[in-house]
């Protein structure tokens, strides 16, 4: 069992702080490390990086790869995160998702440790919506912790986030690639048209930037509260369209829930990747839960925050499902696209399994979070 670290997310502080101040844990003593105010690593573990370091022939997206193996949108606030997921042997970090304008985040607490009943929560059976107990004790085992993902998608300005950006992406070093994520931002009244262009603005924002790949994020509560674009594969595919007309080459993938259903998939798969549209389906991101606190109060502080998104191993049977039932789709369609796996990555043991499952790349956030060195982790096992 991998020791309990210092998440490089400070779950006890504000998004703004952590934005400002972070990242925490061995995610700074690599960046300290990088400019030689301390020891990032000790020896022993820059001779096992080189020592587990492929000679790889593996790609992304087209894209020469080390290792297919990353932490997706959410944790990665800034350059100094992924600057650090990549010292650590993160090979692919996701730039945390970015709007065409200023978000607030939603108000703090942000992240609780969540206890299902039993070791996964069944998307589709009761106890979601019944409540899961919710409160900060986050245990001592990374390889079992589940969180609430409860921020609402905060953006900085883009006079903040592309040069910054561009700087992460300028970071990255040999076989290793810097994704730029993005989503739309509905406001009340907006029609669909002008929804699709503030979609293709801020994709054309991130592709200036210099990403090599581009991220939609179509599976947080981007279409009001508790909807998510990805639940509208017609619309979906509408943006796809329109945003792949704006960044031309650049590969393009989209970030999707769960979806209980194959018929839905098949829907999704159709409107975006069966004719080249996307290169890359990313599945999955969060469980919607009611989270409770001992008493059976609602969780988190404020109006509307009754729910959240649920990540960490709490997910991870969900998350292979998915890669499955999207694989099966592809197989029958005779559809040619990759797809990302994320969901409960917490050992190398779940990185082989979503392999096996289909997936041509892995990403952890919370596992990562917890376990800053698990991509070492990985390299070592399939050394």
């Amino acid at each position: 069992m991998a020791a309990m670290d210092a998440p490089f997310y400070d779950v006890n502080l504000s998004y703004e702080d952590n934005y400002a101040k972070g990242p925490f844990g061995a995610f700074a003593a690599a960046l300290e490390g990088r400019a030689g105010a301390g020891a990032a690593t000790s020896a022993a573990e820059t001779a096992e990086t080189a020592a587990t370091a492929e000679a790889s022939s593996e790609t992304f997206l087209g894209l020469p790869i080390n290792l297919p193996f990353g932490i997706p949108a959410g944790p990665l606030l800034n350059s100094r995160f992924t600057d650090a997921a990549f010292l650590m042997g993160f090979d692919i970090a996701v730039y945390k998702t970015v709007r065409s304008r200023p978000w607030p985040c939603n108000q703090f607490p942000n992240v609780l440790s969540v206890h299902p009943r039993g070791a996964s929560i069944d998307p589709e059976g009761s106890e979601k919506d019944e409540g899961v107990l919710a409160d900060s004790d986050y245990g001592t085992d990374p390889g079992r912790i589940s969180i609430s993902n409860s921020f609402g998608v905060p953006s900085q300005d883009p006079d903040v986030w592309q040069p910054d950006m561009a700087a992460a992406v300028a970071h990255a070093g040999a076989g290793q690639v810097l994704v730029g994520s993005f989503q739309g931002s509905r406001t009340p009244g907006m029609s669909d048209e002008a929804y699709i262009a503030d979609c293709v603005t801020t994709a054309r924002l991130v592709q200036e930037t210099g990403a090599k790949v581009i991220e939609m994020n179509t599976s947080c509560p981007n279409e009001g509260h508790n909807r998510l674009l990805c639940h509208d594969p017609a619309l979906v595919g509408r943006i796809c369209d329109a945003v792949k007309n704006e960044i031309g080459d650049t590969p393009f993938m989209i970030k999707l829930a769960y979806l209980p259903q194959e018929e839905q998939v098949e829907q999704m798969v159709r409107s975006t990747a069966a004719h080249g549209t996307v290169q890359a389906l990313c599945t999955i991101n969060t469980i919607s839960c009611r989270l409770v606190d001992a008493q059976g109060n609602q969780a988190l502080p404020g109006a509307g925050r009754d729910r959240s998104g649920v990540c960490g191993a709490a997910i991870r049977e969900a998350g292979l499902t998915m890669v499955r039932r999207v694989a099966g789709v592809r197989e029958r369609l005779g559809a040619s696209f990759d797809i990302v796996g994320v969901g409960g990555v917490t050992t190398p043991a779940d990185y082989a399994a979503y392999r096996e499952a289909g997936a041509a790349a892995v990403m952890s956030a919370t596992g990562a979070m917890w376990n800053p060195r698990l991509a070492r982790h990985i390299k070592a096992a399939r050394a």
